[in-house]
This record gives C-alpha cells, structure tokens and sequence, in this order.
C-alpha cells in the first residue's frame, strides 16, 4: 500500500496547529485568572489600559511610576479579539473602576472570519456593545478609544501571514474612523498617537518591528511621550 505523503503533511500540520491553538488559549486563560486575583487588591478610580497584546506589552505601570505620574493598571491580554473582551469585561474593565479608561481591542478582529461574516460589521456592532457597557456602568469613567496601530507587511516575519490580508493600513483606517465615530458619538474621547509611529508610506517603521504588527520598546516610549498629556 503506498503512503499518500502530502495528506500526512497535511494531518500533521492540522494537529500541531490544533495543538498550538489549545496551549495559547489556555495562556489567554491563565491571564485572565490571574487579572482576577490582582483585581482584588487595585485601587479602584485609577486609570487603566486594556486591550490584546499591543497594550499587554506596553509597559505603561512602569513609565508612570519612573515620571510619579498616577497609578494605571494594564489589562491586556495577547490575542484578545472583541468577543473575547465582551465575554471577559468584568475583569478586564468593570472590576477596577477606572476613573480613566485608554482602551485599544479589535486589531485582532481584522482578520477573515471562519463563517465568511464580514470582519467590519462583526468588530463595529461589539465595539459599540462595549461603549454601551462603559456608558452604562461606568458613567463618571472619562474614556479615550485610542487608533488601532499602523502595520507593515513588507518585514520578512508578516509574509505569508494570512491575516495581513485583512490587516491592512486601509482597513486600520476605516476601523479607526469607526472608533471615532462611536466616540463622538457616546460623549468619550477618540486619541490617534500614531504619527511618530509611521514611515514615509504610511506603515510602522520597520525598524520597531520584526512582525510587522507588533513593535519594540523604542515605539512604545514614543506613544508614551504622546499620552503622557492625557494622563
């Protein structure tokens, strides 16, 4: 009986990707049960930064702390899409109380759905349940929707990434029009510190990046330098 290789190749990569998929969702777990237990000892009417990975990785306790600027918490968790904040919002909002809220979440919803629904619609109609949920819970909470980051898709690490198809600067673009939209809209503040952050084109400058989406800590201070007025 001859072995049909490609189809092994194929039933491997399925396994390991399944394999992958369980372990990164069980981190996004073990995060979420962690924010929980932190939770109980914030001081509530601090301010706070939620998101996916793009906030995890920023820094921003230590940078206050470093200036005697006030207190911010971080809740982020890598690779957070809006359904998974929507179902987690206790914990990653409601919880501390923020008497300031910096929120960026849905970057990882520019990406094709497995359904074929489209990805604008989807990020646009939860973005929206999330400002309900902050204007009905957290009336006092002054909000800033910060722009969705630039991205660059020439770096050698984003080829052959699938969901830089979707997660494109012109699609970023209409999503951030979106967000300024829902600000305006909901009486919250709409914050774009991304100029520092682009290249001549309009991408993240290679030079912060090895993926092509997130950035190093270089680009971090930067976007900093531009909130430090808000905090």
């Amino acid at each position: 009986m001859s072995l049909d290789y490609e189809q092994i190749k194929q039933e491997v990569k399925e396994e390991l990707l399944q394999s992958l998929s369980a372990r990164f969702n069980h981190e996004k777990e073990r995060k979420l049960t962690n924010y929980r237990q932190q939770n109980a000892y914030v001081q509530k009417g601090r301010t706070l930064f939620t998101g996916s990975s793009l906030m995890e990785y920023f820094p921003i306790t230590e940078y206050c702390l470093n200036e005697d600027l006030p207190i911010a918490y971080n809740r982020g968790i890598g690779g957070y899409t809006s359904d998974e904040f929507l179902a987690a919002v206790e914990p990653m909002l409601l919880d501390l109380q923020p008497a300031k809220l910096f929120i960026n979440i849905g970057t990882n919803d520019l990406r094709p759905l497995p359904d074929g629904a489209d990805w604008f619609a989807h990020l646009a109609g939860n973005y929206r349940r999330i400002c309900e949920i902050i204007r009905d819970k957290l009336p006092d909470t002054i909000v800033y929707m910060m722009a969705y980051y630039p991205v660059n898709s020439s770096v050698p690490l984003a080829q052959g990434n699938s969901s830089m198809l979707v997660r494109t600067n012109e699609n970023i673009a209409r999503a951030n029009k979106m967000v300024e939209n829902l600000a305006d809209e909901f009486g919250f503040h709409y914050i774009d510190v991304n100029d520092d952050l682009k290249d001549e084109n309009g991408n993240l400058k290679a030079e912060h990046t090895r993926d092509g989406i997130h950035f190093d800590a270089a680009a971090y201070r930067t976007v900093f330098e531009r909130l430090k007025k808000y905090l």
